[in-house]
């Protein structure tokens, strides 16, 4: 991994909108922007923009069905973010 790689990643887990993201999607698992938005209280548009930074971090995961974008963590992740996730 790259030093960039690193700083990705840390940037996008140094939000707390984004952690409660990660907390809601290790008890659901995979869950669409809408439940998200309407679990962490916060605008469609604004989760949307904080799902993909984690997902452009490669933390999240993301299907398209239909017209929905379903998210979950990210089965790819190093064993370090594993780490980091576990304890949240």
């Amino acid at each position: 991994m790259k030093e960039k790689d690193f700083e990705k990643i840390f940037k996008a887990l140094a939000n707390k909108r984004r952690l409660a993201i990660i907390r809601y999607l290790k008890k659901r698992k995979n869950a669409t922007v809408g439940s998200i938005a309407n679990e962490i209280k916060l605008s469609f548009k604004s989760t949307s923009k904080h799902l993909n930074i984690l997902f452009v971090a490669d933390i999240m995961d993301r299907e398209q069905k239909d017209l929905q974008k379903f998210y979950s963590l990210s089965i790819t992740i190093p064993n370090f973010i594993k780490h980091i996730i576990s304890i949240l």
